[in-house]
Formats: C-alpha cells, sequence, structure tokens
C-alpha cells in the first residue's frame, strides 16, 4: 500500500516528482540541431531558380524580392490564368508562409492544360522559396508543395474504347 501512495498522483507537484526532473529545453535543442541547415541558392541577379512539373505540364520559376508581380509566359496571372481557382492554387506556397506580396515571380510553362499548368507553377514557386529561404522548407514540406504530384492520365489500352472502357457489347 505504502507504494500505491507514492505513485499515485494527487497534484501537479507530485507528478513532477513521479517523472523526473527531465529539462525540456535540452529536448527543444537536441531537435533543433539534427535538422540541417540548407544554403540559400541564388543566381547572379539574386533569383532563386526552380523547376516543376505537374501532368504534362513543365514549369521554369523564378523569385527574387518584390512586390508580388507574377508573369508567366510574359503575361500577368489574371489574364494567363482567368479563374480565380487556378490564381488561388499559384498563391498556396506563399500563404502558407505568410510572404504574400513580397516575391516578385517570373515563370515560363510549356505542356499540359491550364490545371496542369497552375500545379506545376505551384510546384515551381515552393522549390524556389525554399532556396531562397531554407527555414520555409520545413513549412513548406508539411504541407506537401515540395512532393511532385504523380498522377498522370492512364493510357489507352488496345481493345478497349479508352483506358478501361469497353466496347459497347452487342448479343447480336
Amino acid at each position: 500500500m505504502a507504494d500505491d501512495d507514492k505513485n499515485t498522483v494527487s497534484d501537479l507537484s507530485d507528478l513532477k516528482n513521479i517523472a523526473g526532473d527531465a529539462p525540456e529545453s535540452d529536448a527543444v535543442t537536441i531537435a533543433e540541431s539534427t535538422a540541417p541547415l540548407r544554403e540559400q541558392e541564388l543566381d547572379q541577379q539574386g533569383r532563386a531558380y526552380a523547376t516543376g512539373r505537374r501532368k504534362d505540364a513543365v514549369a521554369r520559376v523564378w523569385i527574387k524580392p518584390g512586390k508580388g508581380k507574377i508573369t508567366i509566359n510574359g503575361r500577368d496571372q489574371e489574364t494567363y490564368f482567368a479563374r480565380p481557382t487556378l490564381r488561388l492554387i499559384i498563391n498556396q506556397p506563399f500563404a502558407i508562409t505568410d510572404r504574400t506580396e513580397q516575391f516578385d515571380v517570373i515563370a515560363t510553362v510549356k505542356g499540359g492544360g491550364l490545371s496542369g499548368q497552375a500545379g506545376a507553377v505551384k510546384h515551381g514557386i515552393s522549390q524556389a522559396l525554399t532556396k531562397y529561404e531554407p527555414a520555409l522548407r520545413a513549412t513548406v514540406k508539411a504541407a506537401g508543395f515540395l512532393t511532385r504530384d504523380s498522377r498522370v492520365v492512364e493510357r489507352k489500352k488496345y481493345g478497349r474504347a479508352k483506358a478501361r472502357r469497353s466496347f459497347q457489347f452487342s448479343k447480336r
């Protein structure tokens, strides 16, 4: 019964005595020190470059400090991506890192449709942001923006009307 009295917790101070005096600050410093610090990768003009891919689209993206202007294939984002949802996709990396209207983006996109191109630009912006500010890598990676979305259209098979659809069955 004496052992039960030692292990019962009636107050938070009792919990400290049972758990021991392990300092919490040491655990935090160990976790911070194990994360490798990356170097900032910039070109001669002070821009960070990255390539983004989605479906059949490939985007080459450069970011530099500025007023938040996004140019895609020489046109403004409002004219190139007319749908607001596509513009929202592009701005996601800036929104999640609290860097809205702090970087100018210049992107060239080839291949695929508008949705794939928007995903490719988002992927490229995320990669370039981590090259410009390596401290943001954990935030962007946790959101899943650094991983290339590998889903592509399934190919058409022979003996089928489309990828999986069969030809219409005829009894006679």
